[in-house]
């Protein structure tokens, strides 16, 4: 992997045995002011993060395997993000593109009109977070077919608003307490190759009939799926699932919404992980890694149902605000000019080559899955049941060694790697070195 210029030397570097005393402040100032529901991953409070790296207040610097849940994929403070969002700001923080519009929203849904999948006439719309994007998408299709089922699958992850929560498959932390949710969403089995056994035609044809039987075709306004599952386990569906869900859609009438919020902006190795499989999707949603860092999402489809809802009837008081939409702009020019799409197959293979020697039995590791830099690892016992004991134990020396990754999985048995595309090799393998080490210190019968 080639270098890329970096502001801070990218490197892990450990100053003291846990959080430090600038961080335990800050933690107890937290305790006071902020509700326990919001509890970090991290204990150390980062002040400074740049490339593969973040700095924490104590001055340890952590190999970041999480890049903010997907969202720094081109580094945390990537100087052209930086550049455009300070020329931004120095013109105008917000307007309100529904009262007084600018030119960098219509750009950047040109350009994601551009990027999605397929080359029909599209339109995109702009929102704040993830959430929204999957909450309108829904809006959309509904409008365009005049029906109100919406279906999801088994172990899917859409958001935390009261209508994406029932689409998510995940009761903690995500649902508990928080009902009633909304009406009219089903739920179908989802293609998990480790666990199902099923061809990608054979999951498919499953699902189908779920929902034949269940709903039918005709009461479906949309069917909602992640490319590959976020924090159901980051399930990457056999060969042949996701053209088969499509065409079915297609078939009937049903707006087949392709929710590539964790998966897309290059996170696997192309534009979207439906691009794998030349799926084409109604409607993209979009958010995480497409503004750098700021709070921006969309979503994109074709033109015929975008323009179904009436004049007003979608927006937001800040959905596309410039500063964000300048921060897209740039971050998308860094993913072309530095080739990311190619930098997330390269991370891929070096993850691979380090980890997948220790799949079985003695660590129990049982599968290494995903694409690009969404990898996966999944834990199960000694009688092949998920192991979320070892999966947490492998984390938590993670990060006592100063690399930061994330767990998942309707079971919590499943570590999910998410580096920055802008990572340098030297970097990722040194925390890959520790994870492989957390592993083998830490498997089966340990």
């Amino acid at each position: 992997m080639k270098d890329l210029s970096y502001r801070l030397p990218q490197e892990r570097t450990l100053v003291t045995s846990g959080p430090g005393p600038e961080s335990t402040a800050l933690a107890a100032r937290r305790d006071a002011v902020v509700p326990r529901a919001v509890t970090p991953n991290l204990p150390n409070y980062i002040v400074d993060a740049d490339g593969g790296v973040l700095v924490d207040a104590d001055g340890n610097s952590f190999v970041d395997f999480a890049s903010g849940i997907a969202v720094t994929t081109v580094g945390a403070s990537n100087q052209a993000v930086v550049d455009a969002v300070s020329d931004a700001a120095s013109h105008f923080t917000h307007t309100c593109f529904m009262i007084s519009p600018y030119e960098s929203y219509i750009r950047i849904a040109e350009k994601l009109a551009e990027i999605t999948p397929g080359d029909h006439d599209k339109r995109a719309v702009l929102f704040n977070s993830g959430s929204e994007a999957v909450e309108n998408a829904v809006k959309i299709a509904r409008s365009y077919t005049g029906r109100n089922g919406v279906a999801v699958f088994d172990r899917a992850y859409h958001g935390r608003t009261n209508l994406t929560m029932a689409m998510t498959a995940k009761n903690m932390p995500y649902k508990s307490g928080f009902g009633p949710f909304a009406s009219e969403v089903y739920r179908a089995p989802v293609s998990y190759p480790l666990r199902d056994g099923l061809t990608g035609q054979e999951a498919a044809e499953r699902a189908i009939t779920a929902l034949e039987q269940q709903v039918g075709a005709s009461n479906l306004a949309c069917v909602v799926i992640e490319p590959i599952q976020g924090e159901g386990g980051f399930i990457d569906p056999a060969e042949g699932f996701l053209p088969a869900l499509a065409d079915w859609c297609r078939d009937n009438d049903v707006v087949f919404v392709a929710d590539e919020i964790q998966a897309g902006m290059c996170r696997t190795g192309d534009w979207f992980a439906s691009d794998h499989e030349n799926v084409v999707p109604d409607l993209v949603t979009i958010a995480k890694g497409v503004a750098g860092g700021m709070p921006l999402s969309a979503v994109v489809g074709r033109a015929e149902i975008m323009d179904a809802p009436h004049p007003g009837g979608l927006g937001g008081t800040y959905g596309g605000n410039p500063v964000a939409c300048a921060a897209a702009l740039a971050a998308v020019d860094q993913m072309e000019t530095l080739d990311l799409n190619g930098r997330a197959r390269e991370i891929e293979s070096i993850v691979r080559d380090v980890l997948e020697p220790l799949v079985g039995a003695e660590t129990g590791l049982a599968e290494v899955r995903g694409r690009g830099a969404m990898i996966a690892l999944e834990f199960t016992d000694a009688d092949g049941r998920p192991d979320a004991a070892t999966t947490k134990a492998v984390a938590d020396a993670c990060k006592k060694q100063g690399v930061l990754i994330l767990t998942c999985g309707m079971d919590g048995n499943v570590v999910r790697l998410l580096p920055p595309l802008v990572i340098t090799e030297d970097l990722l393998r040194d925390g890959l070195g520790v994870l492989a080490d957390a592993i083998r210190d830490n498997g089966v019968g340990k």
